[in-house]
């Protein structure tokens, strides 16, 4: 199987990588590479890379993940979360292959407390959201064979992410505030990664089974828990890091105002996922665990 990858350096781009080593060749492209155009900027230079190389499966790790930025540059936004995936979509379909893309939980409004499911109306509240419902939209219209997998909160041991932060500023600081009214599930890049690896493998058999799946780990938290959780395994497992902080405070959404809106409620349910590829999703505590266990 020839897998064509786009995103390589990304947080789950990296662990695809690894996870997907095993089910064939694969060909990890990212903005910068040379030889094949990978820069989600040039739709026109994508369609030329998958004509070239020919792919079984295309998987897409590449998107403009800067939430609030992407206020202030719609159309780029666009360009990279809709237009490069649509374009990506349509040669698949041109070639017979399949095309893997990953979304979010922003694609919803966040109201409510109940886990959103596949069947949900999306309501995005920013560019972000929009721009990634469209291109969810333009691969499903395209026909091409295809898996979009919405996630939630994805962190990575490589690069930075909220833990990382929280650890850092409670290094620096004795009182922390940190959101509580914004709920979800972190979710590792490595378990995308390796959920994407098994999903593939079962649509070479199954290929009914393609569509769009809510991926997430188990279970829920806010913010302020999570912070709670990831300096309470700080101070567990290394008594060389020295938290100064001793109060970690609750507060609203509203104390901390951004160019974009947040979806208050981010929680997946996961249920479709689970049953059609014989899955057990952890907790999301396990995979924050390991994580923090490779990073102290």
């Amino acid at each position: 199987m020839n897998i064509l990858l786009f995103g390589k350096g990304g947080q789950v781009g990296w662990e695809l990588q690894r996870s997907l080593a095993v089910l064939g060749n694969v060909t990890a492209l990212d903005f910068d590479s040379q030889e094949h155009c990978g820069d989600f900027s040039n739709p026109a230079g994508l369609a030329d890379t998958v004509r070239a190389l020919r792919p079984d499966v295309i998987v897409n790790a590449a998107a403009h993940t800067a939430v609030d930025k992407a206020e202030s540059e719609p159309e780029l936004a666009r360009t990279l979360n809709a237009t490069a995936p649509g374009v990506l979509a349509q040669e698949a379909a041109r070639l017979g292959a399949w095309l893997v893309h990953y979304s979010t939980d922003y694609v919803f409004d966040g109201s409510g407390s109940r886990p959103w499911v596949e069947t949900d109306a999306p309501a995005p509240l920013s560019v972000y959201g929009r721009t990634k419902w469209e291109g969810e939209q333009r691969i499903q219209q395209s026909g091409a064979q295809h898996l979009i997998l919405r996630t939630s909160w994805v962190y990575a041991a490589r690069g930075g992410n909220f833990a990382k932060t929280m650890l850092r500023l409670a290094q620096e600081r004795e009182r922390l505030t940190v959101i509580d009214d914004q709920w979800g599930a972190p979710t590792g890049a490595d378990l995308l990664a390796d959920v994407t690896a098994h999903a593939i493998r079962q649509l070479q058999q199954r290929p009914q089974d393609a569509g769009l799946y809510h991926l997430a780990a188990a279970g829920e938290t806010n913010w302020h828990l999570y912070a709670k959780y990831v300096l309470a395994q700080a101070a567990q497992a290394q008594e060389a890091i020295k938290i100064k902080a001793t109060e970690v405070v609750p507060v609203p959404t509203s104390a901390f105002p951004t160019p974009a809106r947040r979806p208050h409620n981010s929680r997946l349910n996961t249920r479709k996922l689970q049953a059609t590829f014989g899955l057990t999703l952890p907790p999301w505590q396990q995979g924050v665990a390991r994580m923090l266990t490779e990073i102290l």
